[in-house]
């Protein structure tokens, strides 16, 4: 039986992590409420029952609340921390409207060591499980990258290092200059976002100029032992009860498909979309969004679905609307 490839760095992780974007009462600067530190054990209970126990944040969720009442769980329960894996991300900077800033990536040395500073503050840990770089700074120097993530390692403040929206030139590049192993690579991928399917299917087609996905990604990380995870992996509930009255033929088709292999399984739908991800032999991690606790339960139910070659293809025609080329 395979096994995940970030179990290979000293970790052990279920196939599925909790994504804990929704934490924090919100993306605003209101305070933390005693409901918001509520909602977040009830959620985080419900992901170990499930026996999910790895939990991805990044240091802009919910501008930083998510950390922090996270981090206020873990104080409420001390033995918690050594049980888990946490990950985080760090290289999105907000936009400054006194001084005029857009939104922008910063992967600058200062600017890493600063961010994971921030994280365990917050979270009120001593190390980071997972340090993942959030998206590209054009104005990457890997030199400066590997000199960073040198020192945090040094430091014991993270034990791992990984990336997130990379394609397999970027981490080339970056791997060239870190003596740190890059282990992860976290990309938006589900069953409606196929872009990572496609690439492969359209070699030698004219549609493959429609596709951004970068082409030899999912192969590079496959070869080299990088775990790649999947943000987005329930495609914002299309497929497992989102109305979707007005959306094309082949996702409201998709979604009956899924309905009936959801009964006929006796799963939850939730289940179907992230076991067809859980399909591929790239052995993919599939990151899940929701906090409500009954649904954390039914995207646990993955876990325990498989599906056929033909249910797996079935579902990808559908999806993409079109049959094989």
């Amino acid at each position: 039986m395979k096994t995940l490839p970030i179990n290979d760095y000293g970790l052990t992780a279920n196939q599925l992590i909790f994504g804990c974007m929704g934490l924090g009462g919100g993306w605003n600067r209101e305070a933390i409420q005693p409901e918001h530190i509520t909602v977040a054990h009830e959620a985080v209970e419900a992901a170990l029952s499930s026996g999910i126990n790895m939990f991805d944040h990044a240091d802009i969720y919910a501008f930083g609340k998510a950390e922090s009442v996270f981090g206020q769980v873990l104080r409420e329960k001390p033995t918690l921390r050594e049980k888990i894996i946490i990950q985080s991300k760090v290289g999105i900077r907000f936009p400054d409207e006194e001084k005029g800033l857009p939104t922008r990536y910063d992967f600058s040395k200062s600017y890493i060591l600063d961010s994971v500073d921030g994280i365990l503050s917050r979270l009120g840990i001593d190390y980071l499980d997972v340090l993942l770089l959030h998206r590209p700074d054009a104005l990457m120097d890997a030199r400066e990258v590997g000199e960073a993530f040198h020192q945090l390692k040094s430091s014991g403040k993270v034990r791992n290092f990984g990336v997130s929206n990379m394609s397999a030139g970027q981490i080339r590049l970056l791997q060239q200059h870190c003596s740190e192993k890059i282990i992860a690579n976290q990309l938006e991928m589900s069953l409606h976002k196929i872009g990572w399917l496609e690439t492969g299917v359209h070699v030698n087609q004219k549609a493959a100029r429609n596709n951004i996905f970068p082409e030899g990604t999912l192969e590079f990380c496959q070869m080299e032992n990088i775990q790649i995870q999947s943000w987005g992996s329930l495609a914002k509930g299309l497929f497992t009860g989102k109305n979707i009255e007005n959306e094309n033929e082949n996702i409201r088709e998709t979604a009956a498909l899924v309905h009936k292999l959801a009964e006929e399984k006796g799963s939850s739908t939730e289940a179907i979309v992230l076991a067809w991800l859980m399909k591929h032999p790239a052995m993919i991690q599939p990151v899940i969004g929701t906090i409500n606790p009954n649904r954390i339960k039914a995207c646990a139910e993955a876990m325990n679905v498989t599906l056929t070659r033909d249910e797996w293809y079935t579902l990808y025609v559908s999806s993409r609307g079109v049959s094989m080329p």
